[in-house]
């Protein structure tokens, strides 16, 4: 194999992992060089995709021990990603984590501490930062359009939720923690994100409320099926479910942000549509979202008015809204050249602990739970590292 300017290893290659070939680029000197998964027909997919050079292994530790692997993409399970990103961390790897960062507070906490002591770029997979529509909200917010955000929103409906989560490990609590962490860290992310805070005080309801009636249930031994079929509906004829359902399938989340904003977040797994819809209001003004290629402005005193005051378009293509090859190009760029990022490791831990204390709040009487900090020297050596590098 030829000497890459950066040679990158992707751990967890199945499913997310295909995200990793937006940082195959040969004539640019970094190349996909080593893959591992624990599927045989995955690895075979990609040395027929990088060639049959590439190496490929069922076990990350090998994986790691390469010294021309130089940055690595942990797209495996989400409890895994503790254990696979700080192993990188240690191997001396750059690494591009997927969201959710883990399925615990004190795995993020651990995670963030091990990257400042080796001293490695530890970069999230936040691809929500890097959607035309978002981006369009932030900036609106940010030049004042709506005037100081007072409160927030987020409304997520999941049409696809009994085929990708209900149906595979994410149904486990001690695989996923549940859904308010595993799905919603990007939506508490943008939240944080659009308002300038993040949660302190937040608490949950939820149950549920549909899932455990499907009879339908695959073998413990069996690999569930979470292909997205339109034909699966209504939610109640879905088969094959996994073995093991021990998460919610609703849930409203109430959060205290650190600036005195105030935001909710609402998440249902068995709707007709599947969009995120997110509203941020201001002291003149509120902005919206509205299927991922549309931001609608209200800033003058009205009645119902559904056009708003203006509207913005954005021509989307591509998976996640084009947002994949975007961030996998920034992670390329933060690697090899260093400067600023729209993605935060320390906003990542806030989402996941946000979303870990709020399902925390949910299975023990909706108690409120308060948000720690991160640690000052941590966060002050990942604000310092996009300065240095």
């Amino acid at each position: 194999m030829k000497k890459s300017k950066l040679g990158i290893g992707v751990i967890g290659a199945g499913g997310r992992g295909w995200i990793s070939q937006h940082a195959h680029c040969p004539k640019e000197g970094v190349r996909i060089i080593a893959a591992c998964d624990t599927n045989p027909s995955v690895l075979k997919a990609y040395r027929e995709k990088y060639g049959d050079d590439l190496f490929c292994t069922a076990d990350y530790r090998e994986l790691l021990r390469r010294d021309d692997v130089g940055a690595v993409f942990v797209t495996s399970p989400d409890f895994l990603h503790e254990e696979h990103a700080i192993a990188a961390l240690k191997a001396g790897k750059d690494v591009y984590l997927e969201k959710p960062m883990t399925i615990t507070l004190k795995g993020c906490d651990r995670v963030l501490r091990v990257a400042m002591g080796c001293k490695r770029k530890l970069y999230l997979g936040h691809n929500m930062r890097h959607m035309k529509d978002i981006q369009k909200m932030r900036e609106l917010i940010l030049d004042g359009a709506i005037g100081e955000v007072k409160a927030a929103w987020c409304r997520h409906f999941i049409a696809y939720g009994g085929d990708a989560y209900f149906k595979d490990w994410h149904a486990e609590r001690a695989k996923s923690t549940g859904m308010l962490l595993q799905k919603a860290a990007h939506d508490i992310d943008i939240l944080h994100w659009l308002c300038g805070g993040y949660t302190r005080e937040v608490v949950a309801q939820g149950g549920l409320t549909l899932y455990d009636k499907i009879k339908s249930r695959h073998s413990p031994k069996e690999r569930g099926d979470a292909t997205f079929r339109m034909e699966n509906w209504p939610p109640l004829s879905q088969k094959g479910l996994n073995p093991i359902i021990d998460i919610e399938d609703v849930s409203h989340v109430l959060m205290h942000l650190d600036n005195g904003v105030f935001a909710t977040y609402q998440q249902c797994h068995f709707t007709p549509d599947a969009w995120r819809n997110y509203t941020v209001i201001g002291t003149h003004g509120r902005v919206e979202n509205f299927g991922g290629d549309e931001v609608v402005l209200w800033n003058k005193r009205c009645h119902y008015n559904a056009k708003g005051d203006k509207r913005f378009h954005f021509n989307v293509k591509g998976l996640h809204g084009g947002a994949d090859p975007r961030i996998v190009k920034e992670f390329i760029r933060y690697v090899l050249e260093g400067g600023k990022i729209l993605t935060s490791p320390i906003a990542a831990r806030n989402s996941v602990a946000t979303g870990y204390l709020a399902t925390d709040s949910l299975r023990h009487g909706s108690r409120p739970r308060v948000v720690p900090p991160v640690d000052k020297a941590v966060e002050r050596y990942f604000e310092k590292l996009e300065v240095r590098s």
